[in-house]
């Protein structure tokens, strides 16, 4: 199943959202830091498939990559207060 980029963001807002009222500050940092890890990582695949560097198939290679990378680091993440 293929969702498009503002499916997975507008999923993800709403998630921390929902998460943010009961994670510590740490936690909550942790989780920006993750979002804008993810935000430079996206505009960077963009950019080299833009500019014909990669095909699409590698830019969505390179999003899947960096969707796995998230999830990890979210859990991680979680864990700060547990």
């Amino acid at each position: 199943m293929k969702f498009t980029k503002a499916t997975l963001v507008a999923s993800a807002a709403a998630m921390s959202l929902g998460l943010a009222a009961c994670d510590s500050a740490a936690e909550n940092e942790a989780e920006d830091n993750i979002e804008q890890m993810e935000d430079d990582r996206d505009a960077m695949v963009n950019d080299m498939e833009a500019s014909g560097e990669i095909t699409d198939e590698q830019a969505d290679a390179m999003d899947d990559e960096t969707d796995a990378m998230e999830e990890t680091m979210e859990e991680q993440a979680d864990e700060i207060d547990g």
